[in-house]
Formats: C-alpha cells, sequence, structure tokens
C-alpha cells in the first residue's frame, strides 16, 4: 500500500531527561524527539513493553517525530536497564507506577521543554496522545480511562489522564480471568481489565497471528481493547502478524518472531494518519490511508471503526 505523507524533517533526539519523582524511588529518565523545526508540535507519549527503555521502538518514534510528533519515551522500572531486583518493595506494583510515569510527563512539560535545546515554546499541550505496545499498551489504556479488577471482579482507581486526547494500543491484552492461564493469574493480577469506561478515541492494533503465552485464548484476545470499549475507536488487524508487530520494537532486534518491514511501514503511516485525524491536525490523510488500504490488491490488514 501507498500513500501520500508529509516531507520528514531534521529530528533532535535528547535522552537522558531526568524528572524528578521522589516517591518513585529514583529519577524518571525519559528521552524526546522532535522536528528541528516548526512550532505548536503535537505530543505522543509512548509506554514501552516489558524490559525495553527509552532507546527502544526507533521504527515508529523516528517516523512519528520526523513528521511533526513530539515523542516522549520514559524508561519505566520494568526496564531491563535498571534491573529492579524481584524482590524490589516496587516491584508487585510497577503496573500503577507506569501509568504514574505517563502523568509525571505530562506534569513536568516545562522542564522537558527546558531541557531540550530550542523546544522551548514550541509544544501544543491541547494535542496529546499516548501509544504503547504490550505492557505499554496496558498502561496506555488506563490513561484512556480503562480499570484494573481486583480478585473480587470490583473495579480498582480510575486513573485516566484528560489531558490525553487519542490513543494507540498495540498489541495489548485482552480480557483477565479464565482467559489467563494459571501461571498469567498467578503472577500478573493486574491482568484483569475491564474497558466499559475506556471512553478516549482509540486505535486499537492487533496482529491476527498475535498468540499469547499468558492467555488461553487466541489472537483475538487483543482485539478485547476494541470491541469491549465504549465511543469511537478503530481497529486494524495486520495480517500475519505476531506480537511484534512485524519488527517495532527496533531496527534489526532479535526478538522480532515476525519480521516484515512492509507490515511496519504500513503501521506507522496508519498511526500517524490516525492521530493526525483525532487530534484535528489533518481531516484527510486518514480517510485516504483507510482507502488506499481498501483498495490494496493485496492487503497488509483490516481496519474496522465503530
Amino acid at each position: 500500500m501507498e500513500m501520500n505523507v508529509s516531507t520528514s524533517t531534521l529530528v533532535i533526539s535528547v535522552k537522558p531527561v531526568a524528572l524528578s519523582a521522589p516517591d518513585r524511588g529514583e529519577d524518571l529518565q525519559v528521552r524526546v524527539s522532535a522536528p528541528a523545526m516548526g512550532s505548536q508540535l503535537p505530543i505522543i507519549i509512548f509506554s514501552h513493553g516489558f524490559g525495553w527503555s527509552l532507546d527502544g521502538y526507533a521504527p515508529l518514534v523516528d517516523y512519528w517525530a520526523a513528521r511533526g510528533f513530539v515523542v516522549i519515551q520514559p524508561t519505566h522500572l520494568d526496564s531491563r536497564t535498571l534491573n529492579l531486583p524481584p524482590d524490589d518493595p516496587r516491584a508487585p506494583l510497577i503496573w500503577r507506577f507506569r501509568v504514574e510515569d505517563s502523568k509525571l510527563i505530562l506534569d513536568q512539560l516545562d522542564h522537558i521543554e527546558a531541557s531540550v535545546p530550542g523546544l522551548s515554546g514550541r509544544l501544543d499541550r491541547s494535542r496529546i496522545a499516548a501509544a504503547g505496545h504490550s505492557w505499554g499498551g496496558q498502561t496506555v489504556s488506563m490513561l484512556l480511562g480503562a480499570l484494573v479488577l481486583d480478585a473480587h471482579g470490583e473495579p480498582g482507581e480510575n486513573m485516566s489522564d484528560s489531558r490525553i486526547k487519542a490513543g494507540v494500543l498495540l498489541a495489548t491484552t485482552g480480557l483477565g480471568g479464565d482467559d489467563l492461564t494459571p501461571f498469567a493469574a498467578e503472577h500478573f493480577p493486574f491482568m484483569n481489565p475491564s474497558f466499559s469506561d475506556m471512553r478516549t478515541p482509540t486505535l486499537v492494533v492487533a496482529g491476527d497471528h498475535d498468540q499469547s503465552l499468558l492467555s488461553t485464548r487466541g489472537p483475538d484476545w487483543f482485539t478485547d481493547p476494541y470491541f469491549l470499549s465504549p465511543g469511537s475507536k478503530s481497529l486494524l488487524t495486520l495480517f500475519g502478524a505476531e506480537h511484534s508487530l512485524g519488527g517495532i520494537a527496533g531496527y534489526n532486534v532479535a526478538e522480532t518472531t515476525d519480521e516484515n518491514p512492509e507490515r511496519v511501514a504500513l503501521l506507522r503511516q496508519l498511526t500517524w494518519s490516525y492521530l493526525r485525524d483525532e487530534l484535528n491536525l489533518d481531516d484527510s490523510s486518514w480517510l485516504a490511508a483507510r482507502k488506499a488500504l481498501e483498495e490494496d490488491a493485496n492487503p497488509l490488514g483490516r481496519i474496522e471503526s465503530k
């Protein structure tokens, strides 16, 4: 599939920017990637998958930043770069710290602007999106309104943030309970979401060959955030994609099981177009992207919306 996208531009990437986080036990380190030129720049907060860091997901981040977004990537406490011991008292609550990391970024945008040369005064704080892959998708889903159910099925704290206007959930896990393997249910009790209050406009991306070892279900498990949430949502199903969705975690990453540059190219174009549309930056590119995919003789995926 080919579609027209805006011309890419020079990108400035700065790391690490340290954000003070006394309740976290250590500063939050973030990477900021931004176009070298332009003003009123929209923002994407990107939450990495388990074990990754602010250095991951370059195939997506490079593309988004070169086409007008400021992308801010935190290193969450589960990152292999931090090597948090299993008996650390923070370990059982990392899922909460992940959500709070994203909110901390929003609270400290002034500091982030001042820390990146040439960025001051160029952010559009009315146009903020959040995106995440795998565990990062679960993190972002909570920012969009998803809740975690306790052992009795009662919803926990609403940790959504109204400053985030749109979301992208990449290979994000579905329901808990009987849909989890016994191992997952025992070790990851926070993997028990309710999407019934996830009302923020969202693009859900799922691979139709993504078979999780944590679930008793098949690849359809990753479509739950779309089908079980209210409001304006779109679902991009990528044909043949596994959990890496073609290789979004990085260039030449060894753990990519389904390497497919064409799939990654499609995904980054569609996510960019979707966010441009939802943040009221461009009312034509998302429609054009959908039309191009529908008219492709050998499509790499399909889109449905509600």
